[in-house]
């Protein structure tokens, strides 16, 4: 008979994990479970759970009847995301930290540390899928449109891919839950996690007011008006609305005020009141560019993701000496250096690139 492959999932001590443990269970491997410590918060915050997530973990490991494996990852962590997500941020970018732990962590250190445990593959509880076509593996959208999670594994290669697995990629969050419940899991109703990865909810200015010296510099409209003054620019993003706090007294309209640019070379920070053609642009460059699979023929076309749970944007792309242009059919709203662009071919990921400039 023949010996089932090993398959160390990952279990984080929330709901997802939980139940890809399981199935992955029902489907017949031999599976253990890893618990990831990858921040080192202080013992009396409220914004990380390591203790709590990780008991939870224990809890659900024992009712599998699995072999719990527990390891620190939070030099790793810090030297290959978190120290560039700082950097990011002093050149007043916003960069997207979920999209780099998952290529350096979760499916580097975690695939690295599995298959030195003897694991065959590893797994996740990501709302993704993958398919293996003539010998090439394709990163897929879960069927969960509300959940797909491909948008953040879009940096993951052909060998990360070979060697991962991700159990609940066709079905929904509902199911997992009713699933979870059925099973008596601690973790059933169990809030998601949110935040940054594994550094947790906290108030996002505040916490990188910890790590970056503040900047003070004008807010102004698109008139060259002074509104007030920030704090940095670093602690602001591109299409934010909540923590201006700009009160009556400015602009003609009850509406809302939004960033719409960040000066770095003046320090000014540049507001617009509702929906502005400032907040609009219908192209972008980007660089890092990085295919799943062989890279296309250019031009391209596809759809287009600038942020995560949008819905695919109809796209072009081209080359641009070593980066690549992305012209969209429409304009898009608040394009944001440092963030993602990833594309797509119908529920096939093809890869992504990081935002540079918005062009037009």
């Amino acid at each position: 008979m023949k010996k089932p492959l090993k398959v160390i999932v990952g279990l984080s001590g929330g709901v997802d994990s939980s139940v890809a443990a399981l199935l992955l269970i029902e489907q017949g491997f031999e599976v253990e479970a890893l618990f990831m410590k990858n921040w080192e918060e202080d013992d009396t915050t409220t914004h990380c759970s390591a203790a709590q997530d990780l008991s939870d973990a224990q809890k659900v490991a024992d009712m599998l009847g699995i072999k719990l494996h527990t390891v620190n990852f939070s030099n790793d962590y810090w030297e290959d995301v978190f120290e560039h997500f700082l950097q990011e941020h002093k050149k007043g970018r916003t960069p997207n930290p979920d999209v780099l732990c998952n290529q350096k962590i979760k499916f580097k250190a975690f695939l690295d540390y599995a298959l030195n445990l003897g694991a065959d593959k590893i797994a996740t509880g990501h709302y993704a899928r993958i398919a293996e076509k003539e010998a090439v593996f394709q990163l897929k959208t879960g069927l969960d449109d509300n959940k797909d999670q491909s948008y953040f594994l879009h940096l993951l290669n052909q060998y990360q891919l070979s060697k991962s697995l991700f159990p609940l990629g066709e079905i929904n969050k509902d199911a997992v839950r009713n699933i979870a419940a059925k099973n008596g899991f601690i973790t059933a109703n169990k809030k998601d996690s949110t935040g940054i990865c594994f550094i947790g909810e906290r108030n996002f200015s505040e916490f990188l007011q910890t790590y970056l010296p503040k900047q003070q510099g004008d807010i102004v409209d698109e008139n060259g008006q002074f509104i007030k003054h920030h704090q940095g620019l670093a602690f602001y993003t591109i299409g934010q609305r909540k923590g201006l706090e700009i009160g009556g007294g400015f602009g003609t309209s009850g509406e809302p005020w939004f960033v719409a640019d960040k000066r770095l070379e003046t320090n000014e920070l540049l507001v617009v009141q509702g929906e502005s053609p400032l907040l609009f642009h219908q192209s972008l460059s980007a660089s890092e560019v990085h295919w799943i699979a062989t890279p296309p023929t250019f031009p391209l076309k596809c759809k287009a993701k600038i942020r995560y749970r949008q819905a695919s944007q109809d796209c072009t792309i081209s080359q641009q000496d070593s980066e690549i242009k992305v012209l969209f059919e429409k304009p898009q709203r608040a394009i944001t250096p440092g963030q993602s662009v990833v594309f797509y071919d119908q529920d096939v990921c093809l890869g992504g690139a990081v935002i540079e400039t918005r062009d037009t």
